[in-house]
C-alpha cells in the first residue's frame, strides 16, 4: 500500500511539476525536491528488486521493466543534479553559479524523457492499481459492458495524448532540437494539465499493452515447451 501510495502521488505531481512556468519557480523546486524524496523512498521500499537482478531468467517482460526501471533512475538522478544546480531557492543556499547552460539542457532531457519513462513505469504496473481500485470500490463480478467502456475511455484518452504530444511538440524536447520550453501563456492550467494527463495516459497504454503481449508470448512460449 505504501509502495502504490507513492507512485500515486509522484503520478499526481508529474504533470504539475511539467506546468513549472505556471505554477511558479518556488513551487516547481519544492514539488520536485518532494518527489525526489519520494522516489528515494520507492527504490529504498523496492531494494529487493535490485537485490534479485542478477537472479532468474530474463525474459522480454523482465528485460522490458528493467530498462524502464533504470531509466526512471536516471532521468531523477539527472533532475536532482540539474535542478539543484539551477536552484533559487530550495538549494539556493549552496551557491553554485557555473554550468547553467549544461544544466538546463540536461534538465530539458530528463524532465521530457523521464516524463515518459515514468509514465511507462505506471503502465507496468496498473493491473495492480486496477486491483487496488476495484477493491476499494468492492467491485468483486467482472462485467463485459464495463470492460467495453473502460477500453473506449482509455482508447479516446490515447488518442487525445496524441494529438497533445504533437501539439506540444514533445520531440523538439526529447532530442534538443530546441532549447528553450514554449509554453501557451493564453492555455487555462486545467487545459495544460489535461493534455499532460492525455500523454501520461498514451504512454501508460503504450507500456500497459507492449507488457500485456510480451507476457503472452513468454506464457505460449512456455506451454509449448511442456508439450
Amino acid at each position: 500500500m505504501i509502495k502504490i501510495s507513492i507512485d500515486l502521488i509522484m503520478t499526481v505531481l508529474l504533470p504539475i511539476s511539467m506546468a513549472f512556468i505556471l505554477t511558479g519557480q518556488t513551487a516547481h523546486e519544492w514539488i520536485g525536491t518532494a518527489m525526489f524524496v519520494m522516489f528515494i523512498t520507492h527504490n529504498v521500499l523496492n531494494f529487493k528488486w535490485y537485490r534479485n537482478l542478477r537472479k532468474g531468467k530474463y525474459t522480454a517482460f523482465r528485460i522490458f521493466q528493467t530498462v524502464v526501471n533504470f531509466s526512471v533512475f536516471v532521468c531523477m538522478i539527472g533532475l536532482m543534479i540539474s535542478g539543484i544546480m539551477m536552484s533559487r531557492h530550495a538549494f539556493a543556499f549552496l551557491s553554485i553559479s557555473g554550468g547553467m547552460s549544461f544544466a538546463r539542457e540536461l534538465h530539458m532531457l530528463a524532465s521530457y524523457w523521464g516524463f515518459i519513462c515514468m509514465s511507462a513505469h505506471v503502465g507496468l504496473h496498473w493491473n495492480m492499481m486496477m486491483m487496488m481500485m476495484r477493491k476499494a470500490l468492492r467491485v468483486t463480478r467482472p462485467s463485459v459492458i464495463r470492460k467495453v467502456i473502460l477500453q473506449l475511455i482509455s482508447v479516446l484518452i490515447a488518442a487525445y495524448g496524441v494529438y497533445s504530444f504533437i501539439e506540444h511538440d514533445i520531440t523538439s524536447y526529447l532530442f534538443l532540437r530546441t532549447k528553450f520550453i514554449s509554453f501557451k501563456f493564453e492555455q487555462f492550467l486545467v487545459l495544460f494539465f489535461a493534455d499532460h494527463l492525455a500523454m501520461m495516459g498514451l504512454c501508460i497504454c503504450i507500456a500497459y499493452y507492449t507488457a500485456k503481449g510480451m507476457q503472452r508470448v513468454s506464457s505460449r512460449e512456455r506451454r509449448r515447451l511442456k508439450k
